[in-house]
């Protein structure tokens, strides 16, 4: 659950280091009951956003774990840009064996495009390595 950290003592510091513990907010008094209600029903749609972001992780996680090693060479080109041919010049198997994979890893990773693969990647991937 998020935590809105009010007081009617705070400083500078206390409100750093308690957003550094990860508070949703630090609000003084006084005021007004308005701000507070909508800072709280801020703080619960971020939650929920939260956790439907970790739901989407797992799901592509779990689907992630479904491809082979063969697949996960092509989907690394795939997400690279390079076209079936070259894929399959640099991986030295026929382009129809690439065009296999690509669709196998399409179907298994529940997308319709490159973009979208992509898209899907970056929720599991750390920012450095995409």
């Amino acid at each position: 659950m998020p935590v809105i950290f009010l007081t009617g003592h705070g400083d500078v510091p206390l409100a750093v280091k308690t957003l550094k513990r990860g508070a949703f907010d630090f609000i003084e008094k006084p005021l007004n009951d308005n701000e507070l209600a909508n800072r709280v029903i801020e703080a619960l749609k971020f939650e929920e956003s939260r956790r439907w972001q970790d739901a989407d992780k797992a799901k592509v996680e779990q689907n992630l774990a479904t491809l082979t090693d063969r697949e996960r060479e092509v989907m690394a080109c795939i997400l690279a840009g390079k076209l079936n041919k070259i894929i399959a010049d640099e991986l030295q198997i026929a382009m129809r064996t690439v065009e296999v994979h690509r669709a196998r890893i399409f179907e298994k990773m529940r997308v319709r495009s490159a973009v979208e693969l992509a898209q899907r990647i970056s929720l599991v991937a750390p920012a450095g390595s995409r």
